[in-house]
């Protein structure tokens, strides 16, 4: 799966905030509140200090839209996207012009399967900063999504072009291209995603299908049962390397894969058909 890029804010306090006696209880508790709200501790951490933070009513508009923002995406870790896209709304009411929570409010319908709503944030995302990197590799993965592969590949090369060290749009790209019969160009941008970290199943499970379209079976095997030891049902590294077997003379346990592949996808042979490969 490929990642999808939501964006933290930190709270800025006004100097009359940051400067107050910190003797003073309430005052501790917002320190508190704003550091657990800024913070990397559980969802339900974060969520609970950036609520506490919301309701003292303190901080002036840019804080309290950033801690918005912060809840929202706390509430989209645990796949709560309701309350994640209520928060970004706020966030995005509060300051207009908060291409985060204008990302982040897309990755959350991204992920609930509202791609077209997604889009339209993340085009205005980019159009308040067109140098965010995560917007357009987020909106690569909606346009993915719909099966627009040449809106995809274009936003994720936007994207590496940004930031090198972009992997999931190093991922979309490695898919995209395999599909696209083009292993070469595929390969490269698998080896880009592997080398930014993006030790995941279905970027081993990409070049492989780039390594067995460029008739590289051993190569491809490799690389499926990489894929395999991540994720051992995904059944596209099983066909995929059972014909890689196969195309390697290994036809028992080829025959093996495949079966076991099309006991997980039935349509597994016409998927891989449609790449070009039987």
């Amino acid at each position: 799966m490929l990642k999808t890029y939501l964006a933290a804010s930190f709270l800025i306090l006004l100097a009359s905030v940051a400067t107050a006696q910190k003797a003073q209880k309430p005052q501790d508790a917002q320190f508190k509140n704003i550091e657990l709200c800024n913070g990397s501790s559980a969802p339900e951490t974060r969520i609970e200090a950036c609520s506490a933070f919301i309701e003292a009513g303190r901080g002036g508009r840019s804080a309290l839209a950033t801690a918005h923002n912060n809840r929202g995406i706390a509430y989209a870790e645990k796949a709560d996207y309701g309350r994640a896209v209520t928060d970004f709304d706020r966030a995005i009411e509060i300051d207009p012009t908060f291409a985060k929570s204008l990302n982040n409010r897309g990755a959350a319908r991204l992920r609930a399967g509202e791609y077209d709503r997604a889009i339209e944030d993340f085009d205005r995302a980019i159009g308040l900063q067109p140098a965010y990197a995560g917007a357009y590799a987020n909106r690569g993965q909606a346009w993915l999504k719909k099966g627009d592969y040449a809106r995809a590949e274009s936003d994720y090369a936007a994207a590496t072009d940004l930031n090198a060290d972009m992997e999931g749009a190093w991922s979309g790209l490695c898919w995209i291209r395999a599909v696209a019969r083009d292993p070469q160009a595929a390969m490269e941008a698998c080896n880009k995603a592997i080398g930014t970290g993006a030790h995941t199943a279905s970027t081993y499970d990409s070049r492989a299908l780039a390594y067995l379209k460029a008739g590289r079976p051993d190569a491809a095997i490799a690389d499926y049962n990489s894929a395999l030891r991540i994720d051992p049902k995904l059944a596209n590294a099983l066909y995929g390397r059972g014909l890689a077997k196969l195309k390697g003379g290994n036809t028992f346990s080829g025959e093996e894969d495949i079966a076991a592949a099309k006991a997980l996808r039935i349509d597994i042979a016409e998927e891989f058909a449609r790449y070009g490969v039987r």
